[in-house]
């Protein structure tokens, strides 16, 4: 099965519209790299047939196909509120009160237990995707908390609520975010995504959890907090990736300061060699239409001219009436940059205190040799993955192509621009050029590379022990 290789990946989040095997593999067909698991949505037997549809594909077409499994996080929502809705209007009060009932227009239920002793006069807060908000005139520190409506309308049950200006007390892992976790790891699946991220704190709790279970998934911070822009450097550093969660953030921030803030974390993640995804409404109106707005072609390709390791999509796939329209459309966009000439390769910077700088220099010369030669090709094997991440984030206009005995890492790769991974396993530890050159057969066998093509083969040397890399070689096909 030929899959289109582009450099930019693509996520898209699985739902009752793309879930099932076939409707997967139309997917897959058209461009998807990893599939995100959204555990805001849908029971934990949903996602379990869709994670085992995913391996069934990988296995039956040889594919490397990642999961994403995207946790809850402590979103906070109001309860149910009377039918047809509570009319908020403009300049009146209303009590929030964290003991539950249905809302009315004298009070709303908030499933925030530490609200009251959190919240300050004058802080703002934001419901229905910030559609409507007030402002906090006093609260009585146990439970209630009174209003004043700023921006009013109709609130109906279950909404979301922000709190933009609230240093909130509420622990970056639920309840049933760990159960959940529990389930994603089980599923051994290769990357989990943290909602509501605020400080470095909250990844490293989380990779604690991950540790303890003995398993290796790879953890996703979600920026979507000004308290994680606050932070952004210390969780770069900690985190595995990024992505630029734009619908909360918009809401949390002013939503014009978004798209250089989404510029400045792909540069920051970039510098780290950390993959970074870029998520929300890139394609929204094709939930409904077959073909995007003029301003969501424009939102895509500006993701990828950022150096966004990938784009996401959300509803667009999980339940849109357009699925697989929806990523050949986004295909179209990416290759479109890609191929008129703009690859995201100005240099790198090496980080000279870098406990790594030898492999990083390898990896650097790698991609200085790729380009002075024409190089159809960088080929490296790997056990660990850090050549695949530190090589990607260069963003070469050479392929990279990485050889590993790990499928896990495999499908981990998956999310890295430019990657594209094979499964190996006859390392030749007696010789490595031996290995070397059976690789770029092997390269050659499947039309990636042709006679006579320059490639940049990477290694560690000896190749019976696990290391860095630290050989280089120019290999003539």
């Amino acid at each position: 099965m030929k899959i289109s290789h582009k450099r930019t990946k693509i996520v898209a989040t699985l739902g009752p519209a793309s879930s099932q095997k076939e409707m997967l593999l139309s997917l897959i067909r058209a461009g998807v790299n990893v599939c995100r698991l959204n555990f805001s949505h849908g029971k934990q037997e949903d996602h379990q047939v869709a994670i085992d549809n995913i391996r069934a594909i990988n296995e039956q077409y040889k594919l490397n196909v990642g999961i994403l499994a995207d946790l809850q996080g402590p979103k906070i929502r109001i309860g149910l509120v009377k039918e047809g809705g509570v009319q908020l209007i403009n300049g009146t009060t209303i009590n929030m009160t964290t003991k539950e009932c249905v809302g009315d227009e004298n009070q709303i239920y908030i499933t925030y237990e530490n609200f009251p002793k959190d919240v300050v006069a004058g802080e703002i807060i934001l419901l229905d995707d910030g559609k409507l908000q007030m402002r906090v005139k006093e609260t009585n520190n146990k439970d209630t908390v009174v209003c004043e409506v700023i921006h009013g309308g109709i609130l109906t049950s279950r909404k979301g609520v922000n709190l933009p200006n609230t240093k909130v007390s509420i622990p970056s892992l639920t309840e049933e975010d760990l159960h959940n976790l529990e389930f994603a790891l089980k599923n051994d699946v290769e990357w989990i995504g943290l909602s509501f991220v605020r400080t470095e704190l909250d990844v490293i709790d989380l990779k604690r959890v991950i540790s303890k279970s003995g398993k290796v998934a790879r953890v996703i911070a979600k920026i979507e907090k000004p308290e994680a822009i606050e932070h952004i450097d210390a969780i770069i550093e900690v985190t595995d990736g990024v992505m630029v969660a734009r619908g909360d953030l918009g809401v949390e921030m002013p939503m014009e300061q978004v798209p250089l803030l989404q510029k400045m974390i792909a540069r920051k993640c970039r510098a780290a060699s950390k993959p970074v995804i870029v998520a929300t409404q890139m394609l929204e109106s094709m939930i409904t239409t077959p073909r995007p707005t003029r301003a969501e072609v424009n939102d895509v390709a500006n993701s990828v001219l950022d150096g966004a390791d990938a784009v996401m999509l959300s509803g667009e796939t999980s339940v849109g009436e357009f699925p697989v329209i929806v990523i050949e459309t986004m295909q179209k966009i990416i290759r479109n940059v890609e191929e008129n000439g703009y690859l995201f390769n100005t240099p790198k910077p090496i980080n000279e205190k870098s406990p790594t700088i030898l492999s990083d220099a390898i990896c650097n010369a790698a991609v200085i040799l790729s380009e002075q030669t024409n190089a159809a090709g960088i080929v490296t094997m790997t056990s660990s993955g850090y050549t695949a991440f530190e090589i990607s984030s260069h963003r070469p206009k050479a392929n990279t192509f990485i050889f590993t005995r790990n499928r896990h890492l495999l499908r981990t790769l998956s999310l890295l621009w430019g990657v594209r991974g094979f499964y190996y396993d006859k390392f030749d530890t007696n010789s490595t050029d031996g290995s070397i050159q059976e690789i770029n057969e092997i390269l050659k066998s499947q039309n990636l590379v042709e006679g006579g093509d320059v490639v940049i083969n990477t290694a560690a040397i000896p190749m019976e022990k696990k290391g860095r890399t630290n050989m280089i070689k120019v290999s003539i096909i």
